[in-house]
This record gives C-alpha cells, structure tokens and sequence, in this order.
C-alpha cells in the first residue's frame, strides 16, 4: 500500500499540475450564491470575451431566470444578435467562422461553456491575472499560468499594462534559473489592481456558474438525501434488530 501512495504522489499528482497548465499563483474565493457578482460577471462575459469565445450550452433564457434579470434587459444589453435571431431562448452562440478565427488567432478560440470545471476556478483566476507584456509574441503579450498562449490580454483597458521581473536562481540541479519575481506596472487601468481583480473574481464566478447551472440546487437536494439515510438508516438498523431478535 505504502508503494502504491508513493507512486501515485511521484507520477500521477505531478502530471495533474502539468495538465492544469502551471503553478496556480491566486486563490478564485468564488462565492455562487452572490447574484451581484454573477450578474457584473455576465456583464464582462458578454463585452470582452465574447466577441471570440461562445456558450454554446447555455441559454439566455436560462441565464436570466437565474441570475434574476428580466427578459428585455437581456435582451437589450446581454445578447450580441440582432433582427430574427434575437430570441431569449437563443443559445449563446458568436457568429466567427472557425476558419478564419484559425488564421487569425493561430488556433480557434474555445467554447468556454466548461472551462471553469475543466482547468477549475482557481486556474481561470490566476490566468487572468497573470498576462504580461511580451515583444516576442505575436499579441505582444505572455502569461505566467499559461506560458505563450496565444490569446491577446482583451482586459488591458481594466487592468493596465504590466511587466513580469524575473531573478537568477539556483535550482536542485545547481544550475541557474530564471525565476518569477513581481509585476511591475507600464501603465494605468480604468480599475485599481483591487477593483480589477473584484472584477476577475466576478468573471469567473459566472463562468463556474455556467459550467454547472444546477449546482445549488444539488447541493441543496443532497442534503436532504443525505437526512432521508440518516433516517432510513436509524429505522432499517432498529428493524434488523428486531428481526434478528427471534433468529437469536
């Protein structure tokens, strides 16, 4: 048993933190039940990403039911469709040809429906708050949680440009690495670095919620699962004691 614990912790945990795509440097601290947050998130969803990135398996009608907004203010100010095709059961799709997002972004931007589960809400966190400027590539930007990805940094406006310091160290191998030191500010944001980062937290708040729309209300049933067991445990114990009273 000892060897098995000590093979999964040298291959299987290591490959975990590789597939997550780096060192996770923030904590999300994501709270569902705040409406607020989950409505300033849609907010941003809509006006910065989705230009380039769809839900294709969430509705807006879906959408306003839980996050407590009215169907004309969805309508209105959340949907990016225009004439026939603005429907509030209309799934929140984008228009880009895969094609020509491939020429243009070197790849196709993902569906970010399940990226909140997949890569988990601390990952996304960090992403966003760890682009920095970079000459070398093509949008000019780089991230420390996901190194050369190819996706410009679309909060700039919001955040401000900043540089990543790296020092010289030495590592186990006795060899000199670089390492991250800080960030350093190039220029100013229309949000200081806690409201930027309020505004993340609100972003990715909303997009846990749309890899799990249902999740509060499974919560909410499995506790009262687990009370029905609780019960049905109590009886079914004292009914096979008085069964097996007589057996004895």
């Amino acid at each position: 048993m000892k060897k098995l614990i000590a093979l999964f912790i040298a291959f299987v945990v290591p490959a975990m933190a590789l597939a997550s795509g780096g060192k996770l440097m923030y904590k999300a601290d994501i709270d569902l039940t705040n409406t607020a947050s989950l409505q300033r998130g849609a907010k941003i969803f809509v006006n910065y990403c989705m230009g380039c990135h769809s839900l294709k398996y969430m509705s807006y009608g879906r959408m306003a039911r839980d996050l407590k907004l009215s169907e004309d203010m969805v309508l209105e100010n959340l949907m990016l469709r225009w004439g026939a095709d603005k429907k509030i059961g209309a799934y929140m799709t984008i228009p880009m040809p895969a094609e020509e997002a491939k020429k243009w972004f070197v790849a196709v931007p993902p569906d970010l429906s399940l990226v909140a589960r997949s890569r988990g809400k601390d990952w996304l966190y960090s992403y966003l708050l760890t682009f920095y400027v970079d000459d070398k590539r093509p949008f000019g930007m780089n991230n420390l949680t996901f190194k050369n990805a190819n996706m410009p940094h679309v909060l700039w406006q919001l955040e401000g440009l900043k540089k990543a310091v790296f020092r010289k160290e030495k590592g186990h191998d006795g060899k000199e690495h670089e390492v991250f030191d800080r960030f350093e500010y190039l220029t100013k944001g229309s949000m200081t670095p806690d409201q930027y980062k309020q505004a993340v937290r609100d972003l990715v708040t909303f997009l846990a919620y749309v890899g799990e729309p249902g999740r509060l209300a499974h919560q909410r049933l499995g506790v009262w699962v687990l009370l029905f067991l609780a019960v049905f445990f109590v009886v079914a114990y004292m009914l096979k004691k008085e069964y097996w009273r007589d057996v004895h």
